[in-house]
């Protein structure tokens, strides 16, 4: 049987209207797709805003939009990762983390992105576990990964090196080891945990090194081995590469340590070439290497060509100026940078209160305090130490005892400060009283020094047995083996006494050679007590150990001289004018 016209007409029909309703969901589709990529398109617009200027409320706000909407239309995974990116640029790391552990579908940017905010955070412990979770699962970490995660094995130090070691096997093993970048995080990994050699042996290996890389290993030599600095100068220069302020700032700064002029010369010349004399951190470089090589005057030549100065700039020109014997000139020093509108740090204020020390200006240590009570609580038991200095040295006790007094910390420095003071100051009773009172407090045990300053207290105030009781107990009692300075306290000590014999023999029986000091500290005393022979014999020890030193000739002279030995005084000054032998000029600050 033929089918009717009727039932073809009613075929096309249902035909039509399923080609009609098949059109119109692909366009409702077309359209619904175009509303997704608009919406996802705005989020993404709105998120990379977010990052750039760091707006966690805004990117709270996308957040919740995206919770409100309809899953089909959140579930875009490059939409998630800027969303995780944007908190933990933001420092939100716990809403980060929320946001990828809700995510259904994971890539490798997912989890780099987290791992890389968890580093920038702090958490060098939670990234590597991140990591390790990472590494279980199937995606396979990129060259950002890898950045991110070492850098976090090198921020921790409670990360022992074998997890870095692990981690930089597994990017040998995925192909990245040709990744300059991969290479420079791993050898700072190795110079701070102090692998300086092995360092060395990686950065040889890597044949495709940039600056950072010859960096990161000068920076090396700098913590561990600066003689090896001015070979590898040359050396990185034979394979013309070109140093950058990094560069220049670390090197000079080794060659200072060195004091190694030569080099650092060579290095200005190259400097001012490059064009990076200008930067701060290489200028300050450049006035240490010239300090430190005994180059004063080139270093304020340096520190004049510096467009821009700091408190550093300042301050470490002011210490070179002290350290060649000019408290004067840093205090000058100072004073420019003060009118140049830069505020001293703490380190500034114990330069110039050991300038007045040295000084013993009172006036301008009174103007240097003023400014340790205006910085407040910056001010570090360093800077007080130097405060107790500036007053011992300057005879005001008092105000010594009183700075003293309202110490909130005291190191062993503070304790020996004071204890000399009293002792230079005729305090000698104090002085003894200070180290009983310091032997009481928990955590401050006396040092070398302590003993000598000590021992020095009981020869000024003549506690002859005393100060032989705790030259006696100092080995046992507080663990400080006697060196040469303790020994002459002890011959002084006694010689001061009139005890010139016992001195003289406690020489004679000491377990090394005396030196040149010991036998002038007894020379000393046979002039204060006009013993003529003991002094004859002590000047014949000095000579025969250093015949050019003109102190022992000097105090020979003069003991001949208090005893009217006239023809002894001429016939020694005769001698000594024979040899060129002469006595350093002595100095005032009158």
């Amino acid at each position: 049987m033929r089918p009717s016209h009727t039932s073809f007409c009613l075929k096309d029909l249902f035909l039509s209207d399923i080609l009609k309703r098949i059109s119109e969901h692909t366009m409702l589709l077309s359209q619904f797709r175009k509303k997704l990529h608009t919406a996802a398109t705005n989020y993404a617009s709105i998120l990379r805003d977010c990052v750039e200027i760091s707006n966690l409320r805004k990117a709270k706000t996308v957040h919740a939009k995206l919770i409100k909407t309809s899953e089909q239309e959140t579930d875009f995974r490059f939409i998630h990762n800027l969303l995780i990116h944007a908190y933990v640029k933001c420092g939100d790391v716990i809403n980060g983390r929320q946001v990828f552990e809700k995510m259904p579908d994971k890539n490798v940017v997912s989890w780099t992105v987290l791992i890389a905010g968890f580093v920038r955070k702090g958490f060098p412990i939670e990234t590597v576990s991140l990591f390790s979770d990472m590494h279980r699962s199937s995606i396979r970490p990129n060259e950002y990964t890898f950045v991110s995660v070492l850098q976090a094995c090198s921020f921790a130090e409670s990360l022992h090196l074998i997890c870095a070691l692990q981690i930089f096997a597994l990017i040998i093993r995925l192909g990245f080891e040709g990744n300059v970048y991969l290479v420079n995080a791993f050898l700072t990994i190795l110079i701070r945990h102090g692998k300086l050699d092995e360092a060395i042996q990686v950065f040889q290996g890597c044949f495709n090194r940039d600056i950072v890389s010859w960096n990161t290993i000068f920076d090396g030599f700098l913590k561990f081995s600066c003689d090896y600095i001015p070979g590898f100068w040359r050396k990185m220069l034979s394979e013309a590469i070109k140093p950058d302020n990094f560069t220049y700032a670390t090197v000079l700064t080794g060659l200072a340590e060195l004091s190694n002029l030569e080099t650092g010369l060579k290095v200005h010349a190259l400097l001012v070439k490059s064009g990076y004399g200008a930067e701060m951190c290489v200028g300050n470089a450049l006035v240490d290497m010239y300090l430190k090589s005994q180059r004063l005057n080139d270093g304020f030549a340096a520190l004049a060509e510096m467009p821009l100065k700091d408190v550093c700039s300042w301050t470490q020109m002011a210490a070179g100026c002290l350290n060649y014997r000019k408290p004067v000139e840093a205090l000058r020093v100072i004073g420019e940078m003060r009118r140049a509108g830069v505020g001293p740090n703490k380190f500034t204020l114990a330069t110039g209160l050991n300038a007045c020390a040295n000084m013993s200006s009172l006036d301008e240590g009174l103007k240097v305090h003023t400014l340790v009570i205006k910085l407040g609580d910056d001010v570090d038991v360093c800077v007080d130490n130097a405060l107790l200095d500036m007053y011992s040295k300057c005879g005001c006790m008092d105000a010594a005892f009183r700075v003293f007094g309202s110490m909130s910390e005291r190191s062993v420095v503070s304790w020996t400060t004071m204890i000399m003071g009293c002792a230079q100051n005729g305090r000698s009773a104090e002085a003894l009283q200070i180290f009983e009172d310091m032997k009481k407090v928990d955590g401050v045990k006396p040092n070398h020094i302590t003993m000598i300053c000590v021992l020095y207290a009981c020869s000024q105030g003549g506690y002859i047995d005393r100060g032989l009781e705790y030259f006696s107990s100092m080995r046992e009692e507080y663990g400080v083996v006697p060196e040469e300075g303790h020994y002459v306290c002890v011959v002084n000590l006694l010689g001061r006494a009139g005890r010139i014999k016992e001195a003289e023999e406690f020489i004679l029986q000491l377990p090394f050679r005396p030196s040149v000091a010991i036998w002038q500290t007894l020379l000393g005393a046979c002039r204060v007590h006009g013993d003529i022979e003991t002094a004859k014999r002590a000047a014949e020890q000095a000579v025969a150990i250093d015949d050019k030193d003109a102190s022992t000739y000097v105090l020979l002279s003069n003991t001949f001289a208090d005893v009217e030995n006239w023809s002894s005084v001429g016939a020694l000054r005769q001698w000594l004018d024979n040899r060129d032998i002469k006595k350093m000029p002595g100095s005032s600050w009158l």
